[in-house]
């Protein structure tokens, strides 16, 4: 039997830390059609140590039997339907591969769109010289030579050169910031100042980024949030030609997003630029001058589309067709706008509170008499260390509020934005406690947020989206009155977040029980709230919960207040953000009119 000789390419992957071998006796050996007939698609090259068996892609008839077959969902077998060259890079065999990159351009930001899992950092790590691509030889160390031949006539090829010549300068701002204690675990303000002797710089951005009551504390004695300001602060105050910020808003709230990304704005110059991995589309549409997507199959292989204005990659990216490139991405579109449910929901009333107010220590919580109705998600916007969390715990009868008895008797199912689970249980142990729909679980929840490839995963094996969907499925399948997630947009895609709403939305319709959503992605809640409760205050020391009332309203009013307007996208229907001063900037200003539905 010849290799089958096909017109695209066929990409096969094996999940090394899934495989198991010994558990399996190489099912997927044992059931190929191809290693039947005598050919070897599937190798086992040690049994007696049970080492992970190889596909020969060449040989692969890409049946889809042993993906299908394999107990521990460890293999992927992808007809791409394109004909791809070499890849630039190839972690092994069977391995993700990369095939091409976002090029950055001097004197802009471009931003960087696209799933988990399609080789985003990977991108980064290469245009940063932190990876030498290997051109898909994976048993050879990469030579930045053969590279820079690659790309020879291209404009990329300069990139690498300077790379070569070590003519580039790079600051780079990691992912998981909640690292930073590991590799660094002294005063915030010792970091800084090994980066820069400059006393004025360093106070600039100290003051910028609200540091100044952290910069004398340890790293590991900061929050989430605090430890992602100081990493965009030593990321800044480096000198370099291409700054590199792999997902900044994570942990940051609203304000903290919106005056970042004006502090980049002001950062940039004609001899450097800025490269933006974000998942908040808000965000990115504010502060990019264009966006490049990339695209493939999670954990199995990625490409960058090209360059793209802001508007059209986002639009592109939603609509999941690339029209330059001739490339579906997806095969159906990203909705993050739509029609509200129109049934009445306010005579359906499901708890109604009080004016109260609540002293925590120093801070003081003043919360205005609101209702809340069933079937009904009721968005929460406001500055992190506001009081929201206090709000919620005070309808719980957690605790009480200030000389006033609140009793609502809610069952509440919280899920936390700090995600905190015994890391030793297996995902399935969670939906068979006490307290879980299993019906629920099972037919809303299971599949919609695809968990059975994860399901008798260890919780400390899941990566950070993946803990994520688990602890919101955990949430919702609790039998409860009212359901509060507090950011569960975090450590998600784009596509990642549109699903989980549409499972809130549903679980909550279904059940006719309510949510609080607390987040920070505008166009999420947006998209998943009935009306908004907005807080108001300074961080840690007062909070103002005022009355429930519409999108437009809140929107309005809080976007005011950070002077940024947002007009609805003709064709995808979405909020955009209008760049700063802009003629329709001005002119929505003009009219009091900072959200385009008020």
């Amino acid at each position: 039997m010849k290799p089958t000789k096909t017109q695209f390419t066929r990409i096969a992957i094996i999940d090394k830390d899934k495989c198991q071998p010994k558990a399996c006796n190489y099912l997927c050996h044992r059931v190929c059609p191809p290693v039947r007939m005598g050919e070897d698609a599937i190798e086992i090259i040690n049994s007696k140590n049970y080492t992970p068996p190889i596909i020969n892609e060449e040989l692969c008839t890409g049946c889809g039997i042993c993906p299908n077959k394999c107990p521990f969902g460890a293999i992927q077998i992808i007809n791409t339907g394109v004909k791809f060259s070499e890849p630039i890079h190839q972690f092994g065999k069977n391995s993700f591969r990369l095939y091409s990159l976002p090029t950055p351009e001097k004197g802009m930001i471009t931003g960087i769109i696209g799933r988990n899992g399609a080789g985003k950092t990977t991108a980064i790590n290469i245009l940063s010289g932190n990876l030498i691509p290997n051109l898909g030889e994976y048993e050879a160390k990469g030579d930045i030579s053969k590279v820079i031949d690659y790309y020879k006539g291209k404009n990329i090829q300069k990139q690498f050169i300077d790379i070569k010549n070590k003519e580039l300068k790079f600051a780079y701002k990691i992912q998981k910031v909640e690292e930073i204690p590991k590799l660094f675990d002294n005063k915030i303000i010792e970091l800084l100042k090994q980066i820069t002797n400059d006393e004025q710089k360093l106070e600039k951005i100290v003051k910028d980024l609200d540091l100044e009551k952290l910069i004398n504390k340890k790293t590991s004695q900061v929050s989430g949030g605090e430890l992602q300001r100081v990493a965009i602060a030593a990321t800044l105050l480096k000198d370099a030609n291409l700054y590199f910020l792999d997902e900044y808003t994570t942990f940051l709230d609203i304000k903290q997003r919106l005056k970042i990304a004006k502090i980049l704005r002001e950062k940039l110059n004609e001899n450097n630029s800025i490269v933006l991995v974000e998942h908040d589309l808000a965000i990115l549409d504010y502060v990019s001058d264009y966006v490049q997507i990339m695209f493939g199959t999670k954990n199995a292989y990625g490409l960058s589309s090209n360059k793209k204005t802001t508007k059209k990659g986002i639009n592109e990216f939603l609509e999941g067709f690339l029209k330059e490139e001739n490339i579906r991405i997806r095969n159906h579109r990203l909705e993050f706008s739509g029609i509200k449910a129109t049934q009445n929901k306010t005579s359906n009333n499901l708890v109604q509170y009080p004016k109260f107010e609540k002293t925590l220590g120093e801070f003081k919580l003043k919360v205005d008499s609101g209702k809340i109705n069933k079937a009904e998600i009721i968005g929460i916007l406001g500055p992190n260390a506001t009081g929201k969390t206090t709000f919620i715990k005070v309808l719980a009868g957690e605790i009480k509020a200030d000389n006033k008895e609140i009793d609502t008797k809610l069952k509440i199912s919280y899920k936390p934005q700090y995600i905190d689970i015994d890391k030793d249980l297996l995902v399935s142990d969670l939906f068979t406690e006490k307290g879980i729909d299993v019906d629920l679980f099972n037919s809303e929840i299971r599949n919609q947020l695809d968990l059975e490839k994860i399901i008798f995963q260890k919780i400390e094996e899941l990566s950070g989206g993946e803990l994520q969907k688990v602890a919101v499925a955990y949430c919702l399948s609790k039998e409860a009155d009212l359901y509060l997630l507090d950011e569960p947009s975090a450590f998600l895609d784009i596509e990642q977040r549109v699903i989980i709403a549409n499972v809130i939305k549903s679980v909550i319709n279904k059940k006719e029980k309510s949510a609080l959503i607390v987040d920070h992605d505008l166009l999420f809640i947006d998209y998943i709230s009935d009306r908004v409760l907005l807080f108001e205050g300074k961080p840690s020391v007062n909070g103002h919960a005022q009355d429930i009332t519409t999108i437009a309203q809140a929107y309005n009013k809080f976007l005011k207040e950070q002077d940024i307007t947002f007009r609805q996208d003709p064709d995808t229907k979405r909020p955009r953000a209008n760049k700063h001063g802009s003629q329709k900037d001005q002119e929505q200003k003009k009219e009091n009119k900072y959200y385009f539905t008020i």
